[in-house]
């Protein structure tokens, strides 16, 4: 059988390698969050960006309807039914 002090030597050895590998993991790791985090909010320069959404029928509001020219004319109040 081995001797116990060589035992002991042997699972610290083992111990200081898995460590130095799970810190050079963790280290990677957030190197990588790091930088990924930077670049997300990194300022925005015009045109760079794209911009994702819009109207899916963009020609709808080319030609108001009667129903969105009535409704602007209430809000600027020149359809007063008062007058």
């Amino acid at each position: 059988m081995a001797d116990e002090q060589i035992t002991k030597n042997v699972a610290y050895a083992l111990f200081a390698v898995i460590f130095i590998v799970m810190a050079w993991f963790i280290a990677r790791r957030a190197g990588e969050n790091r930088a990924r985090m930077l670049d997300a909010s990194a300022p925005k320069v015009a045109g760079e960006d794209t911009l994702d959404g819009g109207a899916k029928n963009p020609e709808q509001f080319d030609e108001p309807n009667d129903d969105a020219l009535d409704e602007m004319a209430e809000l600027l109040g020149e359809d007063d039914p008062e007058d």
